[in-house]
């Protein structure tokens, strides 16, 4: 077994290839690169087929706990393991987010010899996508309060019926209800306002679900902001700055090619979190990797009741693709964690912790049995597993119709997850996905909200808040009762209680209030104490992050 982390950085610095000798392995021509730097190149539009032929196959897992369950990791592993087999395979994943990077948990790029490089690069600044999502989302902040209190050229916009929010990519819960405007009349007109996180922002969720640079600007334009004093609806198109947002997102609209470890493509671009938005990379990304490989590997945030049901809800709903193969990722130690174990005991072999911690991993097999796929199991192995416990947990996948893979990518890379990406490829061939919707466009929110609630969390009942309920008039009456629900919750737990671990029972839901996504096509329920903002731990990770006078960065995996 490898020693960590400094073979793996060895490692990093010895296959590290030029992004054109990546690029040649899916017969992209050297002209078609926009490079920033050696390593990382965005990719045009023309590369994206109209019927792209490729298979998809969506990573999602089980709920997750503290501990991280390595969903990035075995995605990436995955894709090596089917370029180990002799597949041309594609990873095309999701962006990380300052938040996290800086927050509770570090890097998000894979890990051990299943990651994407250049590490540092993507999980800071990257290309700037982030930057020009957050620029493009606050210049139209900008642009409505001048419109506040521009006498000559007011839209009569009523404050207090803005709905539309400030970003940034920092996890900082100060910003989460803040005063606007405070001082002098110059100063701007005072009123309430807020912060999402970036990866929250409707731009952002815009961004992942626009076909092209025309679709971008179609669904910039259908921003709903707020409404005048007499009841009319305004949206961004009114204020005229569809342009100039677009203006600000073209580059950030082409994908990102990198690599993993191994020297195979990974396609990185958008990044929405699954908890409070739709947890998925762009179509745009995922059409082009479709277009120039055989296999895409794809990942959905979180657990499979928040990430691959918006995925399928919404992603697959907007862009007509479909998933030829779900894989659900677990670990051991979140099964026993499901299982009510404490820290000590999490680290003990016990194979009745195994058997009472699986119900949660059952759950989420069974939704996406309802969605028409039958998933593989990719078990995350740990230096503690032990084969009995592997044994059981196999046997109480098969027990559900389920094959469970133990994948050791983390420290093998590709050969790690040969078998499992042969399973996978033997369940595309059986062709006997059939995929379908838990909701019709035509239901309306309130039926979708119920249909996710009950179906996939498993909740009884669903309660709205009177705020929530007045919201619910709002959204019906300006006609957007035809979009997909956006689910915002825990992520812990399938309620909206992150103490109720397992597979909880006997539960109802609160919607506490709605947001509202008319450019993106989905409406957002809050449920429980859910925030868009999150807030940092009482030890954030950047205290662990610093550089040397080498230019060496520490603390980001």
């Amino acid at each position: 077994m490898p020693t960590f982390p400094s073979d793996i950085e060895i490692a990093q610095n010895a296959t590290l290839q030029h992004i054109r000798k990546i690029a040649e392995k899916i017969n992209i021509q050297e002209d078609d690169l926009e490079y920033y730097g050696k390593y990382k190149a965005k990719l045009p539009s023309k590369l994206q087929a109209e019927n792209p032929k490729g298979k998809l196959i969506l990573v999602s897992a089980m709920s997750p706990t503290k501990y991280g369950e390595g969903k990035t990791t075995m995605s990436i592993g995955l894709t090596d393991g089917l370029n180990y087999i002799g597949k041309k395979a594609i990873a095309v994943l999701r962006e990380p987010s300052l938040g996290p990077v800086f927050g509770m948990k570090g890097g998000a790029a894979g890990g051990g010899y299943a990651q994407v490089v250049p590490m540092e690069d993507i999980n800071l600044h990257f290309t700037g996508d982030f930057s020009a999502i957050e620029k493009a989302n606050n210049l139209l902040s900008a642009i409505i309060d001048n419109n506040l209190q521009n006498p000559k050229f007011s839209l009569n916009l009523d404050p207090k019926s803005i709905t539309w929010k400030r970003v940034m990519d920092v996890n900082d819960r100060s910003l989460r209800q803040i005063i606007i405007g405070v001082g002098a009349k110059a100063n701007g007109i005072m009123r309430e306002d807020g912060f999402n996180i970036t990866p929250a922002s409707e731009v952002m969720a815009i961004l992942c679900l626009s076909k092209d640079l025309e679709d971008l600007k179609f669904r910039l334009g259908n921003i709903f902001v707020g409404k005048t004093f007499d009841g009319k609806a305004i949206f961004a198109r009114d204020l005229k700055v569809v342009g100039a947002m677009a203006v600000l997102l073209k580059d950030a609209l082409k994908p990102n090619l990198v690599q993993t470890l191994e020297g195979n493509p990974a396609i990185l671009h958008g990044g929405p979190f699954a908890s409070i938005a739709q947890g998925t990379n762009t179509v745009i990304a995922t059409k082009t990797g479709l277009s120039l490989g055989d296999f895409v590997v794809t990942e959905a945030g979180f657990g499979a009741d928040l990430g691959a049901e918006k995925f399928f809800h919404i992603k697959c709903a907007q862009s007509g693709l479909k998933p030829d193969a779900v894989v659900l990722v677990a670990t051991l130690k979140a099964i026993k964690y499901h299982a009510g174990m404490s820290d000590y005991e999490l680290k003990v072999p016990n194979v009745s912790a195994i058997e009472n911690g699986f119900c949660n991993l059952e759950k989420h097999i069974e939704n996406i049995q309802k969605f028409g796929i039958n998933p593989v199991v990719c078990i995350n192995a740990f230096p503690e597993d032990t084969n009995e416990e592997y044994d059981k947990l196999k046997e109480l996948c098969l027990t559900k119709g389920v094959t469970a893979i133990v994948s050791t990518s983390f420290v093998e890379g590709g050969k790690g997850s040969a078998r499992l990406a042969e399973k996978v490829v033997e369940e595309i061939n059986k062709g006997k996905v059939n995929y379908k919707s838990l909701y019709k466009k035509s239901d309306s929110i309130e039926y979708k909200i119920n249909c996710v609630a009950k179906e996939v969390y498993g909740a009884n009942s669903v309660e709205f808040s009177s705020k929530s309920r007045a919201q619910l008039k709002m959204i019906n009456d300006l006609g957007f009762n035809e979009f997909s629900v956006c689910m915002a919750k825990t992520p812990a737990s399938f309620s909206d209680n992150e103490k109720l671990i397992g597979r909880p029972t006997n539960f109802d839901i609160t919607v506490r209030e709605f947001e509202i996504a008319s450019g993106a096509g989905f409406i957002v329920p809050l449920l429980g104490d859910v925030m868009r903002m999150p807030g940092l731990p009482a030890v954030p990770n950047a205290e662990r992050i610093d550089i040397d006078n080498d230019g060496r960065i520490t603390g980001l995996s």
